[in-house]
């Protein structure tokens, strides 16, 4: 006899039989692009190869076209006129129109799609199905104006955490907006909410239990009932 069948309480066999796949719950990987240098083109630095200046990261197969440019805070002896990032120094930005303002992941991935920016224009971050910024929009992430406000030296002091959940697999993703007016830390593939320690300017995030996590939650209040019931009975 198999252990799902000496399990009588249905609904906590049922949960357990689906153990593996939530085990198997979506991966997130964060990009907060240390390790390139200032003013260093992003291309394939996460992505098994370099920046323009040689610069590498983790592998996660993430490729950004156009002319994605890193920064790094005038505080830390760079040129980016930022602070209060979220995972300093180092933030980017896009120096071309959004129709070049693209990163590709080939392999895909699901769930969900975040960051933190800070901005001087209002614009929408899509997220497609199909490379370079094609195919069906899975998910838009509006961004508005909001850089400035209290900011004592640097003009971008203000960061908003914003994604999106969303169905199917996503391979691309196209940041709106004018070149050179908004600026990206800690980008997220796998998550609605940005991965990092929210900056001081953040609003307050609320965390929502990936499926893995619900799943232990589940067992957790499941097995507690069971021995209840049995001490009850005893």
């Amino acid at each position: 006899m198999s252990f799902f069948h000496r399990v009588r309480n249905p609904l906590l066999a049922g949960v357990l039989a689906l153990g593996p796949c939530l085990a198997m719950a979506q991966s997130v990987s964060v990009m907060d692009f240390e390790g390139l240098a200032d003013s260093e083109v992003v291309q394939g630095f996460y992505n098994g190869g370099t920046g323009s200046e040689g610069s590498s990261g983790a592998n996660l197969g993430v490729e950004f076209l156009g002319n994605t440019v890193a920064y790094i805070a005038t505080s830390a002896g760079g040129s980016g006129n930022v602070s209060e990032m979220p995972s300093p120094p180092t933030i980017i930005t896009f120096l071309e129109p959004s129709s070049s303002a693209i990163a590709n992941v080939a392999a895909g991935f699901t769930g969900g799609f975040s960051f933190y920016y800070s901005s001087a224009s209002s614009a929408d971050v899509l997220v497609y199905d199909g490379l370079n910024g094609t195919g069906n929009v899975l998910a838009t992430v509006p961004i508005t104006e909001q850089h400035g406000t209290g900011c004592t030296s640097e003009l971008f002091c203000n960061w908003t955490a914003a994604g999106a959940a969303f169905s199917g697999t996503a391979r691309s993703v196209s940041f709106g907006g004018a070149a050179n007016q908004t600026a990206f830390d800690n980008i997220t593939l796998g998550s609605a909410t940005p991965g990092g320690a929210p900056p001081p300017t953040a609003r307050t995030i609320t965390a929502v239990p990936t499926l893995g996590e619900w799943g232990v939650m589940l067992l957790g209040m499941l097995a507690a009932a069971t021995a209840a019931v049995r001490l009850r009975r005893g």
